[in-house]
């Protein structure tokens, strides 16, 4: 049995739930049992929730087969607990380096008591770090062990359960559930602490409470659900009517209760307008029915709110808060004024347009900073010209990029008063980056953000931990993420990165990558075209090579000698060689092209097509290998650097123990791999299935239509997937040749 059982709730937190869980199987204490709830998550949650049980006998999963809310998700959980204590998690917070050995400390040295109180800290997207307001209750001397009564100040801390180790016994003990509704904590928190006899405290931090930025706490939200306040304080209250011996906490309860209702009604963020009054009138007869015997109301402008619900004086109550709020209206006018006076900048002509009717059927494309017709947008372009022809497709260009624009693909110069206008007026907008901060987004158009990778280094919020390796305002970024209606992702590890790390209110699409359709559906012809417009006659061997940019290096400046690795690998065999696309065409790599075995891509747009005409891939750190792999052709990893590197810019995971195939970590060794063809081995065919399995769940040919259908018509349910194991992938070059030959 052990020590301690942790309940994990899980219900829409896929961007959050592998750091909460990694907080506590890398803790240093090892006495514990984590028993995790899929709350029936309509998200990715229950799939990482399995995962991590398949990889560590300690986490216990039960999957409810309907949405039941916290507090009965947290019940399910307390059933399977076998711990001496129980400790609740949420799934979005994490504990602290150290956490669970700390209060497996304290539990034994004040005896086991019935309730342990811990500490906790808010974390902020922004990196911020705020203590507990209150922690100066946890501190102080007096006996280890105590009954509130003695501390009865306590209940001043924050109405929650996850700062608290409960004994199992004593839940049993006193029958301790959760209730249905959206305030559970109140009805388990109060009882429990006025009930037990023996409470010990932890003046430690041994949880980060997350503060999201954008949803995750009904509580936080508009909506007529905060009238649950009401069914749990009669719980409360209930229990103390049903024990005699703790009437003594009648009006402190009594005040924590109307404070909260106060705090409901004070908040702008909490009621409909239209259901303030039915709110207050509901508090109002609470506090008559409850009010203890000759009470006495705090002192101040408090104690007149307590007289105003006493005497349910609502006109009064509100007389008072439309004043507040016209204060408040002549400063966020004031803030208007001088935001409009910045507008202003934009240019009179785009203000014009921003005033004018949507343009229903106009959808203005851009990928790489407006640098190219590619990647995931000019898929979709090419999808939506299929199936909604009437909708104008038009594309953003940078002007000294307009002629490398293909033939017959309508443009606006960036800068200009048609692109001013388009942005103004498109009904959608669509990138793989993010549009320039001077963009405004109006009610009713579509943005729709494709990105152009599954992540391997760190992005958004998550480059605050590698200060070297950006330079961004992360305020502007969310700014701009803020935009974004629909999120595309090509499989469930990107859904959560991208969740996280830009935690704005999109929607996201699980619909796989447009811009690899057609590595799954590209015939022998299609692969042979792709070889014959590069000059790859047929039987030659052509290895991509395809490194990352690195922060800390000022260029494109290659980490293989290309010449050496040429001359070994032998004249049947081609490189093409791609810079990022940070560095344009490399001077470096055009001196060596003179060997005729060294093709630069470079500035090839499609990078698709270097897909298709490629035997294997050799990359670092690239987002290619993900693309790539779906044609489950070799990668090899080439990371000579890979301690700088991830040092540096930050991973997501260890690519030398996950790689999509065989690694090499010198020249050396890759031209031993290559030469010996061991890089298409039995041991690097195994690497590279596991991770098309991973990354490449999404991706079966149908993405474009996918997102076409759901974003520009409007279909709420997505196409379904063609299964993993019935999926095809384009022909290799060798299979091209062959059916060729055939026929």
């Amino acid at each position: 049995m052990p020590r301690l059982s942790l309940v994990v709730p899980a219900y829409k937190v896929q961007g959050y739930l592998a750091e909460c869980l990694d907080s506590v199987l890398g803790q240093d204490y090892t006495d514990f049992e984590i028993i995790a709830v899929d709350d029936c998550s309509p998200d990715g949650s229950g799939a990482i929730l399995d995962e991590y049980a398949e990889r560590d006998s300690r986490v216990h999963v039960i999957h409810l087969t309907e949405n039941v809310g916290l507090g009965r998700a947290r019940n399910a959980g307390l059933e399977k607990a076998a711990g001496d204590y129980v400790l609740f998690l949420d799934s979005d917070d994490t504990l602290t380096d150290g956490a669970l050995t700390a209060i497996a400390n304290r539990l034994e040295d004040t005896g086991d008591p019935e309730i342990l109180v811990y500490d906790y800290a808010r974390s902020y997207w922004d990196g911020r770090i705020l203590p507990n307001q209150r922690a100066d209750l946890l501190k102080g001397d007096g006996p280890d062990v105590f009954p509130l009564a003695d501390r009865p100040q306590l209940l001043d801390l924050l109405q929650i359960v996850w700062n608290k180790a409960y004994s199992r016994d004593f839940i049993a003990r006193h029958d301790l559930t959760f209730p249905p509704g959206y305030y559970e904590d109140a009805p388990w928190t109060f009882p429990s602490m006025i009930s037990a006899e023996r409470i010990a405290l932890l003046d430690r931090v041994c949880v980060m409470y997350r503060q999201r930025r954008e949803g995750g706490n009904i509580l936080k939200t508009v909506s007529r659900k905060h009238f649950d306040v009401f069914d749990q304080y009669r719980r409360v209250f209930e229990f103390v009517d049903a024990h005699p011996e703790l009437s003594q906490w009648r009006e402190r309860l009594f005040r924590k209760m109307v404070n909260h209702y106060l705090t409901v009604l004070e908040r702008p963020d909490r009621l409909p307008q239209d259901a303030r009054a039915e709110f207050f009138h509901r508090a109002a007869e609470d506090y008559r029915a409850r009010v203890p015997k000759d009470f006495q109301r705090p002192a101040g402008s408090r104690g007149h709110k307590y007289s105003l619900l006493e005497r349910d004086a609502y006109t009064t109550m509100a007389g008072a808060t439309t004043a507040a709020r016209l204060r408040q209206a002549v400063k966020t006018r004031a803030r208007t004024a001088i935001k409009r006076s910045k507008r202003s900048a934009m240019g009179i002509f785009y203000q014009s347009q921003l005033k004018l009717p949507l343009d229903e059927n106009l959808a203005l494309f851009s990928a790489y900073w407006s640098r190219s017709v590619s990647c995931n947008p000019a898929a979709i372009d090419a999808e939506l010209a299929r199936l909604a022809p009437h909708i104008r497709r038009v594309w953003a260009i940078r002007p000294d990029d307009v002629d490398r624009i293909p033939e017959g693909v309508e443009y606006v110069r960036v800068g200009s008063r048609e692109y001013w206008a388009a942005l103004a007026r498109a009904k959608y907008l669509v990138n793989n980056v993010n549009f320039a901060d001077r963009v405004v987004k109006r009610e009713g158009q579509v943005h729709l953000q494709t990105h152009h990778g599954t992540p391997l280094k760190t992005m958004g919020l998550d480059q605050r931990k590698y200060p070297a390796s950006t330079d961004m305002s992360f305020d502007k970024l969310l700014e701009r993420s803020d935009r974004w209606d629909f999120s595309l992702s090509s499989n469930r590890f990107s859904t959560a990165v991208w969740e996280r790390v830009y935690p704005c209110s999109f929607t996201s699409l699980e619909s796989g990558y447009p811009r690899n359709d057609i590595l799954v559906n590209a015939t022998s012809h299609d692969v042979r075209r792709a070889r014959a417009a590069l000059g790859l006659a047929d039987g030659t061997k052509a290895f991509l090579y395809m490194p990352t940019h690195r922060e800390y290096q000022p260029g494109f400046v290659p980490s293989l000698d290309l010449a050496r690795v040429a001359e070994d690998l032998g004249p049947d065999v081609t490189l093409l060689v791609r810079g990022h696309y940070f560095y344009g065409s490399s001077p470096h790599v055009a001196e060596l092209r003179r060997s005729g075995r060294i093709v630069d891509v470079s500035g090839h747009t499609r990078v698709e097509e270097l897909y298709l005409a490629a035997d294997a891939l050799i990359t670092d750190y690239s987002s290619a290998m993900f693309d790539y792999a779906i044609l489950d052709r070799p990668i090899i990893t080439y990371a000579p650097d890979w301690d700088i590197y991830s040092a540096v810019r930050g991973t997501y995971f260890n690519l030398l123990q996950e790689p999509p195939g065989a690694v090499a970590t010198s020249q050396a060794d890759l031209i031993g791999l290559l030469v010996s063809d061991a890089y298409d081995g039995q041991e690097a065919a195994e690497h590279r299935a596991a991770f098309r399995r991973r990354f490449c769940e999404f991706d079966d040919g149908r993405a474009a239509e996918r997102v076409v259908r759901r974003v520009f018509l409007g279909e709420a349910t997505l196409l379904p997937f063609v299964p993993f194991a019935k999926r095809s992938h384009a022909p290799t070059p060798a299979q091209a040749l062959e059916l060729v030959e055939q026929a």
